[in-house]
């Protein structure tokens, strides 16, 4: 069975915590997008979806889901999104997409936050996979020179933009033993919008597809 595949079961898993009457969080990349799509079967039960980027919204549009703004739905009952990493602790990295402010934004303001993965995504710590950092650009030099400092290696993510006009750096080498910790010090870096560490809100529901269907920590 292929990754996208193990994707879609978690994505369709993800579906029988909606309830109806729901404004729904939605994320952003490759997993999200499935659950998207899943979402459209019920799009006539539930409120309407807040969105964690450009491409999810217009994604959502497509299917005929409204698309509400995040200041006018208040507090959402649950948000779901996929991750790049994750632990047995739901201490995630995300931003692989580009869209982590905007997906730390939502998760913060939803009461559950579920993750849909493939079974790839476990990880016995974080930070295999580089670790996306969002920072300003007229800071890129001075944040980059603090990563180092930390033991990671910054790489500026080519010809990309965020939807907040920022730039990434994507760390490699770091050692995320204590996620919660690192993402406080990345966070206080003057010029860094977020850290692509979600520690100290972690999902609450980790759902990872595999060969026999899928798993629910």
């Amino acid at each position: 069975m292929s990754n996208d595949e193990k994707k879609k079961l978690a994505a369709l898993a993800a579906i029988d915590y909606i309830k109806v009457g729901d404004i729904v969080g939605v994320g952003t990349g490759s997993t999200a997008n499935y659950f998207i799509d899943a979402l459209a079967r019920l799009k006539y039960d539930i409120e309407g979806a807040v969105a964690s980027s450009e491409a999810s919204a217009e994604r959502l549009k497509q299917h005929g889901i409204p698309v509400l703004d995040l200041n006018a739905a208040g507090q959402l009952p649950i948000y779901v999104d996929g991750a790049d990493e994750a632990t047995k602790q739901k201490a995630l990295i995300k931003g692989g997409g580009g869209a982590l402010t905007r997906e730390k934004i939502v998760a913060n303001a939803s009461d559950k936050f579920i993750c849909i993965a493939d079974e790839s995504k476990l990880v016995g710590s974080l930070g295999s996979f580089p670790l996306p950092v969002e920072v300003i650009p007229m800071a890129r030099s001075s944040v980059a020179r603090q990563l180092v400092k930390l033991g990671g290696i910054p790489e500026l993510r080519e010809n990309f933009v965020t939807d907040n006009g920022n730039i990434i750096l994507d760390v490699h080498n770091l050692k995320i033993l204590e996620p919660s910790k690192m993402e406080l010090e990345i966070s206080a870096m003057g010029g860094v919008v977020t850290a692509g560490i979600f520690s100290l809100r972690p999902a609450d529901v980790l759902i990872l597809g595999n060969e026999q269907g899928v798993t629910t920590l």
